[in-house]
């Protein structure tokens, strides 16, 4: 029985992928319990649905399956499955209508400004805005960012990446994926300036 190891190193990776291609069931399952969880928190970030998320990550190891023989090993193995998990979670939102509309829905619920957020330290209400709202306040604005913008902040607040690792995913320059961060961060400290200044006082 072959051992698969957890981490992402070249000759682990090679022997994981060496497996896979082989349709080796021990090697998917180790594949699946090793990303399965960041996968799911990746597409968490573009859908607001957990079963989405997970339908969604189910569609990634599948099309890894699929597509293993495919993987040349110009990145790693790690981050050839977070393109997938971006790619398929861009897709699935841009297919799926009940996403493609909520954009519709910000000016309802963001009085947007060029202010940026004001400071947070001021005392909450006695009735304090509901967790789900807070949540859906930053799906929201996260939603409206361009598509490149909200897959680095994701990557990186969600995954904790690096600048290096996002840069990899995204195929993209250091510089780029800086760039990007700043622009997702400021952006999202204007929509996010509407609902909370209308909901803490």
């Amino acid at each position: 029985m072959t051992s698969y190891f957890l981490k992402d190193e070249p000759g682990n990776m090679k022997l994981l992928v060496h497996g896979l291609r082989k349709g080796d069931q021990e090697a998917f399952k180790k594949l699946v319990d090793t990303y399965q969880l960041s996968i799911i928190r990746i597409c968490r970030g573009y859908v607001r649905s957990e079963d989405d998320a997970k339908d969604i990550a189910q569609e990634v190891f599948i099309e890894v399956y699929r597509s293993i023989k495919k993987f040349r090993a110009k990145s790693t193995l790690t981050t050839w499955i977070h393109r997938i998990a971006v790619n398929k979670s861009l897709n699935y939102i841009r297919n799926n209508k009940k996403y493609i509309n909520q954009s519709i829905e910000l000016s309802t619920i963001f009085n947007l400004s060029d202010h940026s957020v004001k400071n947070q330290t001021a005392e909450t209400t006695d009735e304090p805005v509901n967790r789900k709202d807070h949540a859906l306040a930053l799906h929201m604005a996260l939603d409206s960012l361009p598509a490149k913008q909200r897959t680095a902040f994701i990557l990186r607040e969600y995954e904790d990446l690096s600048y290096n690792e996002i840069a990899d995913i995204l195929q993209s320059s250091l510089s780029s994926v800086e760039s990007l961060l700043f622009r997702a961060r400021q952006n999202l400290r204007k929509k996010l300036y509407g609902y909370y200044k209308n909901n803490i006082q």
